[in-house]
């Protein structure tokens, strides 16, 4: 994998994959990049740099784990942009790297492009997810084989009596299938230092972020999924309202993992997007 040097001299790696216009990717976790793939065959329309953060894959452990925080992190990705010699690339988020590129367009809004969320987190930007709406969309799964013994930890965990976080994993895909096992085992977060510090105190400052995203020019795709716990669509429509130029689009039957739950249809929509 080829590296780069972040301005604090912590050595970071990236995938590059695919043709075509770049689009730098950044994944949530903090986990191994590997767990987005090629993102569906999207590396079929575009070229994909998927950046492994800072403690995470092949990238280095910072000397100051304080770095790990979101904020900060938002200068790796412009050392990365820099390093590329790019000078207005597309950026895609997922899940908690949504923040990521989310704080990085607010910072850094005239070298984005175009901005595309996946399933997005939402603490740059202050929005939170009620137990209720969880429970809603989980109501939409009472017919699958693990609902019961899912939905119980989903309610112990939102009740917080509860921590077993494994039990409630089918939520998360569109199918809980043999594929759909083997991507969650595979996409686990290992550095839990980098996980707990990402949204440490001072990582986010939502009032200064939502001011900077109501400036940004950029067109955003928001995408959800019709199933997702994490980032349920009524959500991510609020969090798209903050956009001056945004698009929702809600993908039928998807969960979290959107590309894993229907490749054609999710590298369709971002491709159309991009171009």
């Amino acid at each position: 994998m080829p590296t780069f040097t972040a301005p604090d001299g912590t050595r970071l790696a990236y995938r590059v994959e695919g043709d075509g216009e770049p689009v730098l990717c950044i994944p949530g976790g903090p986990a191994d990049s590997a767990y987005l793939g090629d993102l569906g065959g999207l590396s079929a329309h575009r070229r994909l740099i998927t950046l492994d953060l800072r403690g995470t894959g092949r990238s280095a452990v910072p000397e100051d784990t304080s770095s790990y925080r979101c904020d900060r992190l938002v200068d790796d990705l412009e050392a990365l942009r820099a390093h590329l010699g790019l000078a207005r690339p597309d950026v895609l988020g997922h899940s908690a790297g949504a923040n990521l590129a989310t704080q990085y367009a607010a910072r850094h809004p005239h070298t984005v492009r175009k901005l595309a969320l996946i399933t997005p987190g939402m603490r740059a930007v202050g929005l939170d997810v009620s137990g209720e709406t969880r429970r809603e969309l989980a109501r939409l799964r009472s017919g699958e084989p693990w609902y019961p013994a899912a939905f119980a930890a989903l309610e112990a965990i939102t009740k917080g009596a509860g921590s077993d976080w494994d039990a409630i994993d089918p939520f998360f895909y569109g199918r809980w299938d043999a594929a759909a096992r083997r991507h969650q085992a595979a996409g686990r977060p290992c550095n839990r230092e980098a996980v707990a510090l990402f949204g440490a105190e001072g990582a986010f400052d939502p009032p200064a972020t939502r001011a900077a995203l109501a400036a940004c020019g950029a067109p955003v795709l928001l995408l959800a999924g019709e199933f997702d716990l994490n980032s349920p669509p009524e959500t991510v429509a609020e969090f798209a309202a903050l956009f001056p130029a945004s698009t929702l689009v809600v993908q039928p039957e998807a969960g979290h993992y959107p590309w894993v739950d229907d490749a054609d249809r999710f590298a369709a929509t971002v491709a159309a997007f991009l171009e």
